[in-house]
């Protein structure tokens, strides 16, 4: 199965709902924070916050969100693009965030050669205004908990 995300839809199962993209579109990564939500098929694992949310209910593999999770954004490290745990802020997209973008995530294995400065920390996160994101694909929670009773581990999100 696929998610297909649009700038503003996302349909899986046939049912589509209302999403927002990177604030530069859909294409292809030029460079980190450059706002593009990269187009292409991915495979994808949900982590999320216990301190606030239950374990959510979904097929995928799921880890909880500690306060020093983070996502390596720092193209010059070992570690880019991938999920790690340090307090160092210079080093990371921080998960364990004060408002609730990062409550549920869907991590999308964008950039998996880690090239530098082609793309970090890309996610189907949750929103509450659909103002446009910094790469990802945002979701309202209503909708982001309805996707995660449907998708397994075959799913993929195709974005494009």
């Amino acid at each position: 199965d696929i998610i297909v995300a649009s700038p503003t839809e996302l349909t899986f199962a046939g049912k589509t709902y209302s999403c927002v993209v990177g604030r530069g579109g859909i294409g292809i990564k030029g460079r980190e924070g450059d706002g593009i939500t990269p187009v292409g098929a991915f495979p994808t694992l949900i982590t999320y916050r216990p301190d606030i949310l239950e374990k959510p209910k979904t097929q995928l593999t799921t880890h909880p969100i500690i306060p020093l999770d983070g996502w390596c954004d720092d193209p010059k490290h070992k570690k880019y693009n991938e999920e790690i745990k340090t307090s160092n802020k210079k080093l990371k997209e921080n998960l364990h965030r004060k408002d609730n973008k990062y409550n549920y995530i869907i991590s999308i294995s964008h950039n998996e050669k880690k090239t530098p400065d082609k793309g970090s920390a890309v996610f189907i996160h949750l929103t509450d205004n659909y103002k446009p994101t910094a790469g990802c694909v945002a979701l309202k929670k209503k909708d982001f908990e309805i996707l995660l009773k449907l998708i397994d581990k075959k799913t993929k999100i195709k974005i494009g």
